[in-house]
């Protein structure tokens, strides 16, 4: 905060909260004291405003996070449809909330930050239903952390943000064969980057009784799309089933038809109860809340088509597409393929200006210990799997892709590096 305080002047005071690190700086208030100076004002524990604001902050992965403005009722709305249907009473009756939670509720982890929709939200909808939420530790995620409190806490769901999480915890479960008990799981669920469904079977392996589910879902935009795999069933990575309000729409306003192979935006109508807007940008707000045939819809961007059979299959954020020889193709498509190569820990894929193709597609590999990737080689891998002109045309290594504690990429932080050493 110290770093930061001066580039922050519209803040008018600071409260600090004693975490044992230190002592309050002289630019800060002790929250216990100005807790103390007023002992008698307390809030009614019911009676908030069901207009009032809660500010959700995207990830940032584009550009500068943005607050989400969902109202508290529809949030709250959202999340409770999600979580096995608890109904709450208008008014203050808190005999009626302990009739609709008759049992102990589920005992979860949310392994990725807090200050984002996946862990909040999973926390949020654990809680409403009488359950308890375990949280780690760490700074920083640690896979063997995360199963020793699995085991101890006999914890029952984990929310995740796709292979960041999910692949460094199958690097421990493979390599202590054994280790861990974990009959209490019941589910995995991940939401806000794509989940290989290689790294999915490698972790049923281990536990083939737990369910494990890949929510298609933003800060904007809850419930697109799921996708569910078990040790009996699998699916493809990035197809999901598309959810009840969910549409994809042509750039004319049509609705892609099933196996057309025609490209549109995902827009979900959120049965009327979508967020009001960006904070303090009205301009984005236009752009991504529409009305549509008379309904308001949530649209933040994501690229998909819809297969024969009827289900989603996501290509990536329009914001980040490359646009290369003509052809727009969506990074995340092309990544989740470079991970899968046996010598690639994690890659990110970014267009670099080109006077031949207009962006030429770059890839910035991060690889595993000891491992090397041939860039010849690695083309060819991404070719055997997907048109040629989704390849990279260079592949340059990096020490680490730099993903930040949720699991997500800094995309204009890597294309400056990757322009720069291209040169």
């Amino acid at each position: 905060i110290e770093t930061l305080r001066h580039k922050l002047p519209n803040i008018r005071g600071w409260l600090w909260v004693d975490d044992g690190s230190g002592p309050c700086p002289g630019w800060a208030t002790p929250y216990d004291a100005v807790a103390a100076s007023k002992p008698g004002r307390q809030r009614a524990p019911w009676g908030r405003d069901g207009d009032d604001i809660y500010m959700l902050y995207t990830g940032g992965t584009t550009g500068m996070p943005k607050g989400v403005m969902w109202r508290q009722d529809d949030i709250f709305f959202t999340l409770n449809a999600a979580a096995m249907g608890v109904r709450h009473p208008d008014e203050p009756d808190y005999d009626a909330v302990r009739k609709n939670v008759t049992a102990p509720g589920m005992v979860a982890l949310p392994a990725c930050p807090l200050m984002h929709g996946t862990g909040a939200f999973t926390s949020f909808g654990i809680l409403d239903t009488g359950g308890s939420i375990v949280t780690l530790e760490g700074r920083t995620f640690e896979a063997e952390e995360f199963l020793d409190a699995v085991q101890r806490e006999k914890v029952n769901a984990v929310a995740i943000v796709g292979d960041a999480f999910a692949k460094p915890i199958l690097r421990a479960l493979d390599a202590n064969p054994g280790k861990w008990d974990l009959s209490s799981l019941v589910a995995i669920t991940s939401s806000g980057v794509m989940w290989s469904e290689e790294t999915k079977q490698g972790l049923l392996k281990h536990h083939p009784g737990m369910l494990l589910a890949d929510a298609f879902s933003s800060s904007e935009a809850l419930g697109m799309g799921t996708s569910v795999s078990t040790a009996g069933g699998t699916t493809s990575t990035a197809k999901f089933a598309l959810g009840e309000t969910t549409r994809v729409i042509t750039e004319d306003g049509r609705d892609v038809q099933p196996g057309s192979e025609e490209v549109g935006r995902v827009a979900l109508k959120g049965r009327g109860r979508v967020p009001l807007g960006y904070y303090k940008d009205e301009e984005k707000s236009a752009r991504t809340f529409l009305v549509i045939d008379g309904e308001r819809y949530s649209i933040p961007g994501d690229y998909a088509t819809v297969d024969a059979d009827g289900t989603l299959r996501i290509l990536g954020r329009g914001s980040v597409c490359i646009n290369t020889g003509g052809e727009k193709v969506y990074p995340e498509e092309v990544e989740e393929v470079i991970k899968t190569h046996v010598a690639v820990r994690d890659a990110v894929v970014v267009g670099v200006p080109d006077e031949k193709w207009g962006e030429a597609i770059t890839a910035m590999v991060e690889t595993h210990p000891g491992a090397a990737v041939d860039e010849a080689e690695l083309i060819g891998h991404v070719k055997a799997k997907l048109a040629a002109y989704k390849a990279p045309k260079r592949v340059l290594t990096v020490d680490t892709v730099g993903r930040a504690p949720n699991g997500k990429v800094d995309y204009k932080r890597l294309r400056d590096e990757a322009v720069a050493r291209v040169g």
